[in-house]
């Protein structure tokens, strides 16, 4: 199998993008910028859909403003793997008592309420399905989601709710040791769910190896983070600050080219920041990946 790389951003909304400069005037309006990202760029992931439900509406246009071949990586919303969530987060007829304001642990919502969120989720990506503009759908799981029985019963859990092509990336360190890890490759490539890897910076308590096992032939993930010595601590800028070097990519876009021999596809997403860090770094390992490095 010889599969191929789409290299992005997860968002082409981020504050700090907008107000970076690198939309040019006349192409920062909603419109405007997402079709000045997608004419650079052949994936993005949708981060908005982790803080509210994403909305059909919303997917339509975003089918409408990009081309053929595009692709749109959904981050679950934040209930479907057990963040807490904001009252006002949820939808009006879903809302307990309380100000909007006051936070919902995951066992503060009733099965039914968290089924019809399910539904509500998946209901808002149907025109990007139907477009044949969905990539996957990522559930990124909480710092505290640990690997053992409950958590493989909540991954079987997701995979039976999600008819997408579905993405997890672990960010408890157990995931990673090595007498964890196999079993976890094996439970996701028995699902035909993609394993997310991941670059952050190391030393730190909370930091995540570069492994990056394959397990979907259909696709496989990377999310690279920045190398901010904050990771796991600070605020959100704090913790994915960094602008990537040539030195620092280089390994990752190997690793890609191996990954794309064993998956169909291979997203390689930024999420570091500030001001378009993201971009140049996505730009730079898109530069990388056309070089005829050996792998």
């Amino acid at each position: 199998m010889t599969g191929h790389a789409l290299v992005g951003t997860c968002s082409w909304t981020d504050r700090a993008l907008v107000t970076s400069g690198w939309y040019p005037p006349g192409s920062r309006d909603a419109e405007g910028r997402l079709r000045h990202y997608a004419a650079r760029f052949p994936v993005v992931e949708v981060d908005s859909s982790y803080y509210a439900l994403p909305s059909a509406r919303n997917s339509r246009l975003w089918a409408e403003r990009t081309p053929d071949g595009f692709r749109f990586d959904v981050k679950a919303f934040a209930p479907l793997t057990g963040h807490p969530v904001t009252v006002g987060a949820l939808p009006p007829g879903l809302r307990p008592a309380g100000p909007l304001t006051a936070r919902l642990r995951p066992g503060d919502l009733p099965p039914d309420v968290v089924a019809e969120l399910w539904d509500l989720f998946d209901a808002g990506l149907e025109p990007l399905r139907e477009a044949g503009r969905l990539g996957a759908v990522l559930f990124q799981f909480p710092p505290w989601f640990a690997p053992g029985g409950p958590a493989y019963d909540r991954l079987a859990e997701c995979r039976a709710r999600c008819g997408d092509t579905m993405a997890v990336e672990f960010r408890h360190p157990g995931w990673f040791a090595p007498d964890r890890l196999p079993e976890a490759v094996d439970f996701l490539k028995a699902r035909d769910i993609a394993f997310t890897a991941v670059d952050t910076v190391q030393g730190l308590p909370r930091s995540l190896p570069p492994v990056a096992p394959v397990t979907s032939d259909g696709l496989a993930l990377v999310r690279l983070h920045g190398r901010s010595p904050e990771w796991g601590t600070g605020s959100k800028e704090d913790r994915f600050r960094h602008r990537y070097t040539p030195e620092e990519l280089v390994p990752w876009a190997d690793r890609v080219r191996r990954m794309t021999e064993q998956a169909e596809r291979v997203h390689v997403l930024f999420n570091n920041c500030c001001a378009d860090a993201a971009v140049s770094a996505a730009a730079l390992m898109t530069e990388l990946l056309a070089e005829d490095h050996p792998g």
